[in-house]
């Protein structure tokens, strides 16, 4: 397990035993989510679904291919977000996807440019990736700036990439290299 602590938030890889929060995250934030993110079928929401998920996740990260992190208050008591490092691939790119989802309740708190604060730097730090990817909806104002305030720069828009709940939406490319990252630290 790998944990991540922040000034607000503990942030740790996510283990078979939070399958059933993450099942009630999800079914709470299904239909906020659907906005930007496709709406899944039923099974998907369910504790055994995402008890399924954790194990491809904990395989996934023993072959150093994703980190998927859950997002908890200070306390760890609650769970109210998730984020990962995914899709991870060595040279000769060396690079990730990050992506990240809050509960609906804990928005606008700045939770989200938190944890992808931590989750970069760990990127960057520990996993030693030249590159961090992420898509992000035009029409998602909240996490273009979460994404922006981590310093991502804008690299392009990608027609029609996703299909999402009956239609085909573009999203933004948004990338930081290793090296911006850390000429921005000093």
């Amino acid at each position: 397990m790998i944990r991540i602590e922040s000034d607000r938030l503990h942030l740790r890889t996510f283990v078979e035993t939070d399958a059933k929060k993450l099942a009630e995250l999800l079914q709470r934030n299904k239909y906020f989510w659907a906005t930007y993110e496709p709406l899944h079928d039923a099974e998907y929401y369910t504790e055994e679904a995402q008890f399924r998920k954790i194990l491809e996740g904990l395989h996934l990260q023993r072959t150093n291919r994703e980190y998927s992190f859950g997002i908890f208050t200070k306390d760890e008591e609650q769970l109210i977000g998730h984020i990962s490092l995914y899709a991870i691939k060595r040279l000769p790119y060396s690079s990730a996807f990050i992506g990240y989802s809050i509960d609906e309740r804990f928005t606008g708190q700045g939770i989200a440019t938190e944890a992808v604060n931590e989750v970069v730097q760990f990127a960057f730090n520990v996993v030693n990736l030249h590159r961090i990817e992420a898509y992000v909806s035009p029409k998602n104002i909240a996490s273009v700036k979460v994404l922006e305030k981590a310093n991502f720069k804008r690299e392009g828009l990608l027609r029609e990439l996703l299909y999402i709940n009956g239609s085909w939406e573009d999203h933004y490319m948004y990338a930081l290299l290793q090296s911006d990252y850390f000429r921005n630290q000093r």
